[in-house]
């Protein structure tokens, strides 16, 4: 399998800037596996789409604020992203422009509320920044943090928060969320900080959509996984099968394993909010047999051809070409049928990635 069968070319103009008025405006495509044949829906209509007892699992991650605005003491303007802690005092980030963040250079973040010191490098171009003793790190990311929209969501100067303080417009550095970002970049039943990108399946569910598809007798089933930058890795081997997936901090609860299992054993479906969903029940049965209450790290990596033993439909949005997210959804219904499905939302104008509309696979 090679990375240039997971590319196609999409028009800049359907790449979502910004979400819907409303979560559950978004559009469906419905792809059936079996035929290839998908439909156009509202993503409300997914209520309609979905049976009394299939269970309906999704990643209750919240993600954190986890970017920081400052600059260098000669002040060098800077921007880092907080991935995690490597040991105690110690956060591995990732820092832009990184050619200025050598070992010893000093940078004053949050209105210079936060020093940081670069320790040393790591993979990928990040780095490990010593912070002071004591330093409450989620508490200054509550106040002065922002939420890390992906790089091809472009705001103008004019749309950045001003609570947020501001770098220069020439420092290329990465644009500042609205307060409408803030609560749309986050599903409605985030609950575990923990993520540095959100789970953007689960972005078009309102509450009210939730509670309409309880009482048609869906059952939601939690599970945590953090998803973190290795998501969003780029894929740099053109064999596909040499590219190594990061591990992300995962925790499968037993209400959900016990749902899962009865769901199995009356014939419903199991049905997957998001590729990290996907990628945390398939990676814990892969590990005993069946899916089971666990936590850990997982890293697997899904390409056409794995077996796929727990999901039996997968809402997803549509995903970069030769990413990793779109080998996953190629595995699950089928490359030429993901490339037909692309062609046609393509052709019909949808709109792509995080904030874009959705795709339900049956």
């Amino acid at each position: 399998m090679r990375l240039s069968d997971f590319d196609y070319a999409l028009p800049p103009d359907l790449i979502a800037q910004e979400p819907v008025p409303r979560r559950d405006a978004s559009r469906l495509l419905v792809l059936e596996r079996g035929t290839g044949q998908s439909t156009h829906r509202g993503f409300a209509d997914i209520a309609g789409l979905l049976r009394s007892g299939d269970v309906l699992v999704v990643n209750d991650t919240r993600v954190l604020p986890a970017r920081l605005f400052g600059a260098y003491e000669d002040g060098r303007p800077v921007e880092v992203l907080f991935l995690g802690p490597t040991d105690e005092g110690t956060w591995e980030a990732l820092v832009k422009p990184a050619k200025f963040a050598r070992q010893g250079r000093r940078l004053l973040l949050a209105s210079g509320s936060l020093p940081a010191t670069v320790e040393g490098a790591g993979s990928y171009g990040r780095r490990r920044l010593r912070l002071p003793e004591g330093a409450d790190l989620r508490s200054i990311l509550a106040t002065h943090g922002v939420m890390p929209l992906p790089p091809y969501i472009k705001r103008s100067v004019e749309s950045r928060e001003p609570r947020v303080e501001n770098p220069p417009p020439e420092s290329g550095l990465g644009s500042r969320l609205s307060a409408l970002d803030s609560e749309r970049y986050q599903t409605v039943y985030a609950r575990v900080e923990g993520a540095v990108a959100a789970p953007t399946a689960g972005l078009h569910f309102t509450p009210e959509l939730l509670a309409r598809l309880r009482e048609s007798g869906v059952f939601l089933a939690p599970l945590t996984l953090h998803v973190g930058p290795g998501t969003f890795q780029p894929v740099r081997t053109e064999d596909v099968t040499q590219h190594r997936m990061e591990s992300e901090w995962f925790r499968i609860p037993e209400e959900t394993v016990l749902a899962i299992r009865e769901a199995k054993r009356q014939g419903h479906r199991v049905v997957a909010v998001g590729t990290t969903c996907v990628r945390t029940l398939e990676f814990a049965a892969a590990q005993a047999g069946g899916v089971h209450a666990c936590e850990g790290r997982a890293d697997l990596f899904i390409t056409p051809g794995y077996p796929f033993r727990v999901v039996d439909a997968l809402l997803t949005n549509f995903h970069l070409p030769r990413s990793t997210l779109l080998m996953l959804v190629a595995a699950f219904a089928g490359l030429e049928t993901i490339r037909r499905a692309y062609t046609e939302a393509i052709r019909m104008r949808y709109r792509f990635y995080s904030y874009g509309d959705a795709m339900l696979i049956l």
